[in-house]
C-alpha cells in the first residue's frame, strides 16, 4: 500500500508517497505566500494551503497506481490562529506561529493570570508565538470578528477538516494552543474560559495515529483517490518530524535545523518544566516530550546569506570556513531575528552582531551565524539538563542539518554525539508514518520508526575544540542578559 505524508511548512507544502516499506517514490512540493503586514507580525491565508494541496496530490500521484494510496497523515506548523464562521469561511488572515504582535497579551497571561496557575492548567507558561494569545489579541483588535468565530483550528487541522469535513486536532499539536490539559490530555475548561471560547468551538482531539475519517467524496474525485482512502489526525511540525527520526519512547532527542530551530526530548511519562523555558507537550506517539523552541534557525542563514550577502552559494560560504577556526574567534551572533521562544520567551529580542574588529572577515560574520544557532539550541539544552534530563546523544534533522560544517558546530557546541537519518524528510515523512499505523500497517509509532528510521552516519564531538566552544558559550550566555533591557528600545 502507499501513504501520502503532507508537511504544511511555513513557505511550502511538501508532499511525499511512501511504500508501507517506508520507501519514498515520489515528493512535490508547492510553495505559497507568507505576509508580513506590519513588522513582527505573520500571516498565510489558509486557501491558499488548498490550492497548494489541490495541485500537488495530483502531481504525486502522476504515474502511480492511486487505487494504492490507503491513507494520508500530515505534520503541520503549530500554534497559528485558523478562525472559522458558522459558514466555514475564513474569518482573516491566518496568525503563525512566529508572529510577535502578542506580547501584551503574553504579559497578561503570564503575569495577571500567573505562571503557575497557567501551569497548573496547561503544563505550560504563555509565549507569544501559542494560540491563547492569538485569541486574546483578537478580541481586543478584532472584536466584530472575535464574535462570529465558530470553530478555532490549528493549520493543519484546517487541511484536513476540508480534507474530511471532521472538526479535529491531536494530542501534539493542540498541546502549543496553551488551551489543553496537556497532562490529563483534554481541553482546559480554565483556560478556555479566559479565552472566552467554549468547547463547542474547539476540535475533537484524537491521537495523532488515529483515524478521523475518509476523503470527501468531492474532495476524492478532485485528487484522483478513493474516498475510502482514511484520514489520521496527525501532528504538529515538531512531534512529527521526531516520528520520522525516530524520536520515540523515552529519552529519545532530536534537534531540527528549519526555518525554526527545535530540541525534542521524548518521554513515557509527562514531565514539566517549573522554569517555562522547554513546552512540556503530547508526543505522536502517544506519550509527551519537552521541547525547546527558537524561531530563527536555518532561516538565520537563509537571511544572512541570500538577504545580506545575496548570495545562494552557500556551500562555497561555508567552504571558506577553515575548521581551525571553530571555537576562537571573538565574533558573536544573537539569533533572535523574530524575537525568542526557548528559553528567554521574549518578543522584543532582536539579532546582533558582536565583537567585529578591523580584521574580521566576511566568514568570521559567517561562521558567527551558525555557531549563534547552535548557541542558541544549547541554551535549551542547558534548561533540560537543570531537570535532570542526561542528553548524550540526539538525531539531528532538517535543511541546516545537511551543512557538514553546521553538523560539526553543533556536535562540538552542545559536546553529544549526532546521528543522521537515511531519510530526512521531517514532518512529511513522519506524517506518513502515523498513516500507515492508523491504517494498521504497524501496530504501534514505536515499531514502525523502529523498522522505517535508518542511520546513515554519526558525528562525535572533537574534544579540543568543544571545550574552545564550552568558553564562548559561557560568554554567549552573557549577551542576552546584558542586551535585554535595550531590545524594546529599538
Amino acid at each position: 500500500m502507499l501513504y501520502i505524508g503532507i508537511d504544511l511548512g511555513t513557505s511550502a507544502v511538501k508532499l511525499l508517497l511512501m511504500t508501507e516499506t517506508g520507501e519514498i517514490r515520489k515528493i512535490v512540493s508547492e510553495e505559497y505566500p507568507l505576509f508580513f503586514p506590519h513588522p513582527g507580525w505573520s500571516e498565510q491565508n489558509p486557501e491558499d494551503w488548498i490550492r497548494a494541496i489541490y495541485k500537488a496530490i495530483p502531481a504525486l500521484l502522476e504515474g502511480e497506481d492511486a487505487s494504492q494510496v490507503a491513507g494520508i497523515g500530515a505534520g503541520g506548523q503549530m500554534h497559528g490562529l485558523v478562525a472559522l464562521d458558522k459558514d466555514d469561511h475564513v474569518l482573516r488572515p491566518a496568525i503563525l506561529w512566529n508572529d510577535g504582535r502578542t506580547q501584551a497579551e503574553t504579559d497578561y497571561l503570564n503575569q495577571e493570570i500567573g505562571t503557575d496557575k497557567l501551569s497548573a492548567y496547561t503544563g505550560n507558561i504563555a509565549f507569544a508565538g501559542f494560540t491563547a494569545p492569538k485569541l486574546l489579541w483578537m478580541e481586543k483588535n478584532e472584536p466584530e470578528l472575535f464574535a462570529r468565530i465558530d470553530k478555532v483550528m490549528l493549520p493543519k487541522d484546517y487541511i484536513n477538516y476540508v480534507l474530511t469535513g471532521v472538526f479535529c486536532s491531536d494530542y501534539s499539536d493542540a498541546s502549543g494552543m496553551l488551551l489543553v490539559d496537556v497532562e490529563h490530555k483534554r481541553w482546559s475548561p480554565e483556560m478556555l474560559s479566559i479565552c472566552h471560547l467554549t468547547e463547542a468551538q474547539v476540535p475533537k482531539l484524537f491521537e495523532s495515529f488515529d483515524v478521523v475519517g475518509t476523503l470527501r467524496p468531492d474532495v476524492a474525485e478532485k485528487l484522483g483517490l478513493s474516498a475510502s482512502v482514511k484520514v489520521v489526525a496527525g501532528a504538529g511540525d515538531n512531534a512529527a518530524a521526531a516520528v520520522g527520526t525516530g524520536t520515540t519512547g523515552e529519552g529519545s532527542c532530536n534537534i531540527s535545523l528549519g526555518t525554526s530551530g527545535t530540541i525534542f526530548i521524548s518521554s513515557s511519562q509527562f514531565c514539566k518544566d517549573p522554569a517555562g523555558a522547554l513546552h512540556a507537550f503530547a508526543h505522536a506517539d502517544g506519550g509527551y516530550h519537552l521541547m525547546g523552541c527558537m524561531l530563527s534557525a536555518a532561516s538565520c542563514n537563509k537571511w544572512w546569506l541570500s538577504d545580506i550577502m545575496q548570495t545562494r552559494d552557500y556551500d562555497g560560504e561555508h567552504g571558506a570556513i577553515q575548521r581551525e577556526k571553530l571555537g576562537t574567534q571573538h565574533v558573536y551572533y544573537l539569533p533572535y531575528l523574530m524575537g525568542e521562544r526557548a528559553p528567554h520567551n521574549d518578543a522584543f529580542a532582536r539579532s546582533c552582531f558582536i565583537g567585529m574588529t578591523m580584521d574580521t572577515t566576511r566568514s568570521d560574520m559567517t561562521q558567527a551565524v551558525l555557531e549563534g544557532v547552535a548557541f542558541g539550541i544549547r541554551d535549551s539544552l542547558e534548561a533540560a539538563k537543570a531537570l535532570g534530563l542526561g542528553v548524550n546523544e540526539s538525531m539531528i534533522c532538517g535543511g541546516g542539518a545537511k551543512s557538514p560544517l553546521w553538523q560539526e558546530i553543533f556536535a562540538n557546541i552542545l559536546n553529544i554525539r549526532l546521528t543522521l537519518p537515511e531519510t530526512e524528510q521531517g514532518p512529511g515523512y513522519g506524517g506518513a508514518i502515523l498513516a500507515a499505523v492508523g491504517c494498521g500497517e504497524y501496530k504501534s509509532v514505536a515499531e514502525a520508526s523502529g523498522a522505517l528510521v535508518k542511520i546513515t552516519d554519526t558525528l562525535e564531538p572533537t574534544p579540543e575544540i568543544a571545550a574552545r566552544y564550552e568558553e564562548k558559550y559561557q560568554v554567549f550566555r552573557q549577551l542576552y542578559p546584558a542586551l535585554k533591557d535595550k531590545f524594546p528600545l529599538l
